[in-house]
C-alpha cells in the first residue's frame, strides 16, 4: 500500500518582507516606550534636563503611596462588575438573536445591537455625562417629571454614587465586544446539536445550562482575560467625568499614574508606576492562560 505524506510548502521569503512595516511601527509606538518607561523608572526623570539615577527609590516611594494602594479597590470592584452583570446583558442579547427563526431578523437585530460599536468611546461617556447632570440632566429630569424629586441627586458628583455611575455608562452594555464573542460562539454551535436537544424534550432553559454554557466555556475565558487588562487599563471615563474625584472616590491606577506625570510632574514616580501595571497585566494574563490550558488538557 503506497502511502502519500504532505510536504509542507513554506511561504515565499517576500511574504515575510511584508511585515516588516507592521514589526517596525510596533517596534516604534510599542516596544520602545515601554522598555524606555521602564528604563526611566530608575531615575528622577525631568525631560529635557539632568535626570539624576535613584535607582528603585521611586519603587519604594510607590509602596508608602496610600492612594495609589486604595485605587486598587476601586479596580476590583469595577472588575467584579464587568465579568457579572457587563455580561449578563450581552448573554440574554445573543441568546434572544439567536432564538429568532428568521435569518434575515437575526441580522438585523444583530447590525443594530452592534451599530453603537462604531461611534467613538468619547462620544458615549460625553453622551452619559449629559444625562447625569444634576441639574438639566435627562435621569433627575425624568425623575422631577414622575414625581420623583426626591431621588434626583448630583449621580457624578456625590462620592456615595460616583463609581456606580461611571460603571453604568453603556447600559445594557449589549453594543460590546462580550455580545459579539458570545454571539459567534453560538453561531459555531452545531445545528444537530440543537436538533437532538429537541427531539429529547429539552427545554430551553436547560439547552443554555447543558449546551450554550459548556460549548461557550472557551470563549468565557477569552473573556476573562481581554476583561483584566481592560479594568487594570480603566481609566478614560474617570479622566473625562471626576478626575478620580469627588474625594477619590473615583481613583484607579491608571489616572493615578496621569496625576503624578502631570500634576506633580514626578515623571520617574509615573513611569515606576506604568511599569507596575505592565507588570500586572502581563502577569494576570499569564497565570489566566495557563490555567485555561491545563483545563483544556
Amino acid at each position: 500500500m503506497v502511502t502519500s505524506t504532505k510536504v509542507r510548502r513554506r511561504p515565499p521569503w517576500g511574504v515575510y518582507l511584508v511585515l516588516l512595516p507592521t514589526f517596525a511601527l510596533l517596534a516604534a509606538f510599542a516596544y520602545y516606550p515601554a522598555l524606555n518607561g521602564m528604563v526611566h523608572s530608575l531615575f528622577e526623570w525631568r525631560p529635557g534636563f539632568e535626570s539624576p539615577f535613584v535607582g528603585f527609590e521611586n519603587y519604594l516611594t510607590m509602596l508608602g503611596d496610600g492612594l495609589w494602594w486604595a485605587s486598587f479597590r476601586n479596580i476590583g470592584i469595577i472588575f467584579v462588575w464587568a465579568v457579572t452583570l457587563m455580561w449578563v446583558f450581552p448573554l440574554l442579547a445573543a441568546e434572544l438573536v439567536m432564538s429568532l427563526s428568521s435569518e434575515r431578523l437575526r441580522f438585523v437585530f444583530r447590525t443594530l445591537l452592534i451599530l453603537p460599536l462604531a461611534f467613538p468611546a468619547v462620544v458615549n461617556v460625553l453622551l452619559w455625562q449629559f444625562m447625569y447632570d444634576p441639574r438639566d440632566g435627562v435621569i433627575n429630569s425624568l425623575l422631577r417629571a414622575m414625581g420623583l424629586d426626591g431621588l434626583a441627586g448630583n449621580w457624578i458628583g456625590d462620592p456615595d454614587t460616583a463609581l456606580v455611575a461611571l460603571m453604568t455608562i453603556g447600559f445594557p452594555w449589549v453594543a460590546s465586544l462580550p455580545f459579539l464573542v458570545f454571539l459567534s460562539a453560538l453561531q459555531n454551535v452545531p445545528a444537530e446539536i440543537y436538533q437532538a436537544a429537541e427531539v429529547d424534550g429539552a427545554g430551553r432553559l436547560r439547552r443554555f445550562w447543558s449546551i450554550d454554557l459548556p460549548m461557550m466555556f472557551r470563549d468565557v475565558k477569552l473573556l476573562f482575560v481581554l476583561a483584566v487588562i481592560s479594568v487594570l487599563q480603566y481609566g478614560m471615563q474617570a479622566h473625562i467625568m471626576t478626575g478620580g474625584g469627588p474625594d477619590n472616590a473615583t481613583q484607579v491606577p491608571v489616572l493615578r499614574m496621569l496625576d503624578a506625570a502631570f500634576v506633580d510632574t514626578s515623571w520617574g514616580y509615573a513611569a515606576a508606576l506604568g511599569t507596575v501595571l505592565f507588570v500586572l497585566t502581563l502577569a494576570v494574563s499569564l497565570v489566566a492562560l495557563t490555567l485555561g490550558r491545563k483545563a483544556d488538557a
